[in-house]
């Protein structure tokens, strides 16, 4: 089996990579050839026992997407994109990278012929306050945000192209990832990240919003199943309905920093400084708070259960167990 990584040289793209290597097979099959496509050359890991090749390109501009396409994958990890923050301020970008990049790739597929699965990254960020208290499987989408619109768009377009039969493809729709390891990123949600990495690392963190904005959350360690998983699924199983809103933990910034508190300490929860940011407050308001994914969970797609487990992934992960 050939698989091709888009974005493979981001956090979540580096750790699927990993994966893939370390288990030599997807979905049963064992693995022949790993493709990394980024704008920016991905590092894979030395051992693997099967060829890996890395590619670098702009995937807005349509040749990328042909050259890709043309290797004939078995299965495209579509995680390409620009963050949310990022997506916000520079509308041109967000729509050419987001969005035309993933409609010159469906396009390509179309030409070819080839029919891969397709697995896409979206995002709970399709949906737009107001909220009911729990955002059931087939709430509406009225994303409040750019970001927000150029994944729903996607989603819109992934589904016709499978249900055309172009492609086999499945839409899924990520909590915020947390927490994220490495360097801050421009996504609007990053806080919610560095609230929790920089006080471990024995850094002092900044907060640019309430202790009482309620946010749904899944770790690293759960993106990378769910992505596994999601290529395991049968055509049987998706059927029509080619989205899929994914399990996480509902938890406040203040359940954040209680579970940080409980784990690491108050000396390390003091380094959290409340610091406010009016723009990122704006798109945080509009983000949903909570879901019921019971479709997700009846697929079998699993994530933690509360904070604290979240908290203890990256620990684990990315620190070894230590706590600075």
């Amino acid at each position: 089996m050939h698989v091709l990584i888009l974005g493979a040289a981001g956090m979540v793209g580096r750790k699927l990579t990993s994966r893939l290597i370390a288990d030599g097979q997807l979905a049963g099959h064992a693995l022949s050839r790993l493709s990394l496509h980024d704008v920016v050359a991905s590092q894979p890991p030395a051992a693997a026992d099967f060829p890996i090749g890395v590619h670098t390109g702009d995937l807005s501009q349509p040749s990328e997407a042909q050259r890709l396409v043309a290797m004939q994958p078995d299965v495209i990890f579509h995680l390409a994109a620009i963050v949310s923050g990022e997506a916000e301020l520079n509308f041109e970008s967000g729509y050419r990278i987001n969005m035309d990049g993933t409609r010159w790739l469906l396009d390509a597929i179309r030409i070819a012929g080839h029919k891969p699965k397709l697995i896409f990254t979206s995002s709970i960020a399709v949906f737009g306050a107001p909220f009911p208290e729990s955002i059931p499987d087939q709430y509406h989408c009225t994303p409040l945000t750019s970001y927000g619109t150029q994944k729903a768009i996607c989603e819109l377009l992934v589904s016709d192209y499978s249900r055309k039969g172009f492609l086999n493809g499945l839409s899924l729709r990520f909590p915020t990832i947390c927490v994220r390891p490495g360097k801050p990123n421009a996504a609007a949600s990053g806080f919610f990240s560095g609230i929790i990495r920089e006080p471990l690392s024995g850094q002092e963190a900044i907060l640019p919003v309430d202790e009482d904005v309620r946010h749904w959350h899944a770790s690293p360690r759960a993106a990378i199943g769910f992505l596994i998983h999601a290529a395991c699924l049968s055509p049987e199983q998706i059927a029509s309905n080619r989205v899929i809103t994914l399990p996480g933990v509902a938890a406040t910034v203040g359940d954040q920093i209680a579970a940080l508190r409980k784990i690491a300490g108050d000396h390390v929860a003091q380094r959290i400084v409340k610091r406010p940011d009016a723009f990122v407050q704006s798109i945080v308001a509009g983000w949903p708070r909570c879901f019921d994914p019971q479709r997700a969970l009846k697929l079998g797609f699993r994530a933690e259960t509360n904070f604290e487990d979240i908290i203890r992934v990256h620990i684990d992960d990315e620190l070894n167990g230590i706590i600075q």
